[in-house]
């Protein structure tokens, strides 16, 4: 490798680093920058080996090209322009800065004076009317870097992506290392990686639960905050991303001297081959620069008033829509494209399936709020390969008019909170707390309030009782209360309303008949979630009784309260969740279309509801929440050729169900601990509905394999 050769003036494209086989081209995008020089630095990124300006300039982007560089080569940026904080402009030449399209990031990032731009500790502690003075001290030494890398040298051996219908899509939510780090059928020096996500014992699992699509926690390159490094704490889930095109180096082995990119591939295929899909978490409302008190670390540096929203009139602040102290701006074109550039990349190059959007509204954005068509928006659903990909969205941020559950286009999948607080209530509160039927109703058949009025399909809304935001499910029906003192905060922060449900004791308990309750509770929501309407969504670890001591907020918990503790899983549980899973299969009992409740030509019901009598509900029964036994006959059915009757009982006594006419077949119970029953009997009679409980029948005759 050379780095003495003269520095041409390039193309202006692609942005980031490209080896064409005979040099590198460089590519940054600034509209207000002056100059941005290219440094490079030695094989262990600590020597400045060179830095002079990048030579060409088209539209905002500084380019250039080495002749003769190869892969490996560490680089890093310096851009100078107006030191105007007070109008958003924070160029400071002497601090070295990261290419915003780095395929891997070297060093490890301090949190120490020199990696900000102003005289730490605070910009607020300038006097009034003055700028903060500008750092001059030269940061290069340990700041981070990236490193050029060669893109397809990576060995797909033909691997397709495996293409899974929304209908059959079971989502199943998992943090790479919090999966298989206390997994002991996981070779130790795997656990809590890519490779041992991808280990045949990890796989082996997922086969077992039956679930289509796994989506991880963010594993782009992220940081932890301030705060929790100087708690000696780190921010567990990822939120905090910095490098959108590389992997986290925290979640590789790495072990055969593996590269993280390569690891994750390697991961891809792997769950590819056994038909699994790969979701990725993503963040791309904030970045951890935070606001004007922050490190220049990237794109503050780079062009701080491009990158961010800022407010119109000086002094100039951070919009802070996403609570993290700044907001990346989709307004501007340049940003837009650096999102899409890194989603596609994902696709391309890294085989993923589809992304999950933390707070996206953010993407939609505009200087008059959210817009369910903006640019974003539109730029996917135009994009050839985006287009084809899954689109999920968590509908909300902390902005003005931030909440927008059933507000995005067509094509888009949403987190329903709905469907989880009127789930939770249903069964874990007592009937005068607790939702009303008709909610439950319409939560169960994928809530058409929200989604059918803008013709978007049932599959729409991605049902979830428990994500890594809140209790655990076997929490949930263990803690009234959050216990969050590990988090530092006074056991302040998470939700204080649960609608959670201890079932008479507060944590862990030798009382059999609390334990009892528990568990019946655990499956009626597991099967509640996993046969309803829509795209369900499991968390993982609930299916076999994760707990995480309460804490509702573990965020910054990278330890066993968040590790799956594979040695104390419960396997009936497990057993009992692939069975659900496996009856949505073979039966998908609400199928993928609307329901109007309306009879047909022949006089028959596509879907009514029933009381425990067996008549049909009228309106007043809808608002009586004390007779809360209800059941569903579903005349039209997903997958089944005949009807199919799901019943549910969430009171704490048995009850008796008069069934409609026919002859009838029980293939789930949730009142038995692996769910599984062969009971038949003749409609027109009670059949004896446990308390806190669900029963999922079938006309007898029907197709089920046990």
């Amino acid at each position: 490798m050379s780095t003495t050769d003269k520095l041409l003036p390039g193309k202006p494209w692609p942005l980031g680093a490209s080896w064409d086989g005979q040099g590198v081209n460089f590519a940054v995008f600034s509209a207000h920058a002056s100059a941005i020089e290219l440094c490079l630095f030695d094989d262990a990124g600590t020597l400045q080996t060179r830095c002079e300006p990048l030579p060409g300039h088209t539209d905002d982007i500084r380019h250039g090209y080495l002749p003769k560089a190869t892969p490996g080569l560490i680089y890093g940026l310096r851009a100078h322009g107006d030191w105007q904080p007070r109008h958003g402009h924070y160029f400071n030449p002497n601090k070295l800065l990261l290419d915003p399209y780095a395929r891997e990031v070297v060093g490890t990032f301090e949190w120490c004076d020199e990696n900000f731009p102003y005289v730490h500790p605070s910009p607020q502690d300038t006097p009034p009317g003055q700028p903060p003075a500008m750092d001059s001290r030269d940061n290069a030494a340990g700041a981070l870097k990236a490193r050029v890398v060669q893109e397809d040298s990576f060995d797909w051996s033909g691997d397709q992506p495996p293409g899974v219908p929304l209908p059959d899509t079971v989502l199943y939510e998992a943090h790479v290392k919090g999966f298989s780090k206390r997994n002991p059928a996981v070779p130790e020096a795997l656990r809590g990686s890519y490779a041992g996500l991808a280990d045949p014992a990890s796989l082996a699992h997922l086969k077992r639960l039956g679930i289509t699509s796994i989506s991880l926690l963010p594993v782009h390159y992220a940081l932890d905050e301030e705060r929790l490094a100087g708690m000696g704490l780190s921010n567990y889930w990822g939120y905090n991303t910095l490098a959108f095109f590389a992997p986290s180096v925290r979640l590789a082995s790495q072990q055969g001297g593996v590269n993280p990119r390569d690891e994750f591939r390697s991961m891809v295929k792997a769950l590819h081959a056994e038909g699994l899909e790969v979701i990725l978490d993503v963040v791309y409302n904030h970045t951890p620069e935070a606001d004007g008190g922050g490190p220049s670390i990237s794109f503050r540096g780079l062009d701080n008033a491009s990158y961010y929203r800022l407010s119109p009139e000086p002094p100039v602040g951070f919009e802070n829509h996403s609570g993290c102290g700044n907001t990346l701006d989709i307004r501007q074109p340049r940003v837009l494209q650096l999102v899409m550039d890194s989603l596609r990349y994902w696709v391309q190059r890294m085989h993923v399936d589809g992304f999950r959007f933390d707070l996206a509204p953010v993407l939609g954005r505009s200087s008059e709020g959210f817009e369910r068509n903006g640019a974003f928006f539109t730029a996917v659903a135009q994009d050839p390969v985006l287009s084809r990909v899954k689109m999920i969205a968590e509908p909300w941020d902390i902005g003005p008019g931030g909440y927008q559950v059933g507000g995005f286009a067509k094509g888009w999948l949403e987190w329903n909170d709905h469907f989880r607080d009127g789930m939770r209530s249903f069964w874990l509160q007592p009937g005068e707390q607790a939702t009303s039927l008709g909610d439950f109703a319409r939560r169960l058949c994928a809530s058409a309030d929200l989604y059918q009025g803008s013709g978007r399909a049932p599959s729409t809304s991605v049902n979830y009782l428990v994500s890594h935001d809140g209790f655990t499910l076997l929490d949930l029906v263990s803690h009234n209360e959050r216990h969050n003192e590990a988090n530092g905060e006074d056991n302040r922060d998470g939700h204080g309303n649960n609608l959670s449900n201890n079932c008479g004791a507060e944590g862990p308990t030798d009382d059999s008949q609390i334990n009892e309750q528990r568990g019946r509770m655990q499956r009626a929501l597991l099967a509640t979630t996993l046969l309803a309407q829509g795209t369900p969504m499991l968390c993982a670890g609930d299916e076999l009784g994760h707990s995480q001591q309460g804490n509702n907020n573990p965020y910054c918990q990278d330890n066993e309260i968040t590790w799956i503790d594979w040695t104390q899983a419960d396997d009936t549980l497990i057993d009992f969740t692939a069975w659900v899973l496996s009856l949505r299969r073979q039966l998908l009992p609400f199928g993928n279309h609307w329901y109007s409740g309306l009879s047909d030509t022949l006089g028959l019901h596509d879907l009514h509801w029933l009381n425990s009598s067996g008549e049909v509900l009228q309106d007043q029964d809808w608002r009586d929440n004390s007779k809360r036994v209800l059941g569903c006959l579903i005349g039209q059915p997903g997958r089944a050729r005949a009807p199919l009757l799901l019943l549910v009982n969430p009171e704490a006594e048995d009850r008796d169900f008069m069934l409609p006419a026919g002859v009838w077949q029980a293939v789930l119970d949730t009142a038995d601990p692996r769910g599984v029953t062969r009971w038949q009997g003749q409609g027109e009679a009670p059949l004896k509905l446990a308390a806190h409980s669900l029963m999922l029948l079938v006309v007898a005759g029907t197709e089920v394999q046990f």
